[in-house]
């Protein structure tokens, strides 16, 4: 596909030759001076292009649920984009294959069996990330916990508990644990998964829906705290996506037919979908955001 600018009625190709955009736009009347800081500009963007495959070169990103789904979706494009990645999965076996599949893709990767409300599995990961690359720049914090919950009313203590703690207690902890590293380097970069329903309630999903919506309120506190040293904070916040956590929304069909019905799209998500939004809440493009919750629903109805 050639790459264009439009000029009144026409569109100038950029063939690489200056002279040839020259001559066009004197023999069509075009203010010279506008018309070459349009493909300045063009030039710009292509040279951001190129370099984009860069964007996190020597960066180190911390990651929990990392071993599949979004989580591994997210480490593949933030290692192809120069970033060291440290995954992580409750389960070696787990590791090992998410290890062995982006090494396979010459993709610099390391891992560990990290349980999120064990503390001191908490306490591993990070001293692993430190023992290999001596820093912390990201932490992308997204195990979770209660798709496959009960009505509200029918939840246990035990089952609520364990939920608020996985979805909630566990990321603040996690924050907390790398953020004297962060403030070691002078910066930083934290992104939470949230999800579309912590503004859409799902019945059935009761207990998930209030822990990501506190998460809501966690992020804009956090986000708060953590500005004065330099360290952003934003959550993402998926749709319904193709992943094991949330088989049972779409493997049910009766289930998933009514959450198509709150989506633009009319379809689920691929982990896949995900992973340059995260990839630029953790770059430098976004250094003015913090603070927010990322919708990326598919048109999932969220807010006015």
């Amino acid at each position: 596909m050639k790459s264009g600018i439009p000029v009144g009625s026409k569109m100038v190709t950029i063939m690489g030759a200056r002279g040839r955009f020259s001559s066009f736009i004197t023999s069509h009347g075009i203010h010279r001076q506008s018309a070459l800081m349009n493909l300045r500009s063009l030039r710009r963007l292509n040279s951001s292009t190129v370099e984009w495959s860069a964007v996190h070169a020597g960066k180190v990103a911390v990651m929990t649920a990392s071993t599949d789904g979004i989580g591994l979706a997210v480490a593949r494009r933030l290692a192809q984009q120069g970033a060291h990645v440290v995954v992580s999965s409750r389960k070696q076996e787990n590791v090992d294959k998410a290890i062995n599949k982006l090494k396979s893709e010459n993709l610099s990767v390391s891992g560990a069996v990290c349980n999120v409300t064990d503390k001191d599995h908490r306490k591993n990961l990070v001293e692993l990330a430190l023992k290999e690359h001596g820093k912390i720049d990201y932490l992308f914090s997204n195990a979770a916990t209660g798709i496959d919950s009960k009505n509200i009313l029918d939840t246990t203590e035990e089952e609520w508990t364990e939920i608020l703690h996985t979805n909630v207690t566990t990321m603040f902890l996690l924050v907390k644990q790398v953020l004297p590293h962060m403030q070691k380097i002078g910066s930083g970069s934290i992104v939470l998964t949230s999800s579309t329903v912590a503004y859409s309630f799902v019945p059935t999903l009761g207990p998930y829906c209030v822990s990501k919506t506190a998460l809501t309120g966690l992020t804009k506190i956090l986000a708060s705290e953590l500005s004065p040293m330099n360290i952003r904070l934003n959550s993402l916040a998926p749709g319904v996506t193709r992943t094991n956590l949330s088989a049972p929304v779409w493997t049910n069909e009766s289930l998933l037919n009514n959450m198509k019905a709150l989506y633009g799209f009319q379809r689920i998500a691929e982990p896949e979908e995900y992973a340059g939004i995260v990839s630029f809440l953790f770059s430098s493009d976004a250094s003015y955001l913090t603070g927010e919750t990322v919708v990326v629903g598919g048109g999932f109805k969220t807010r006015l």
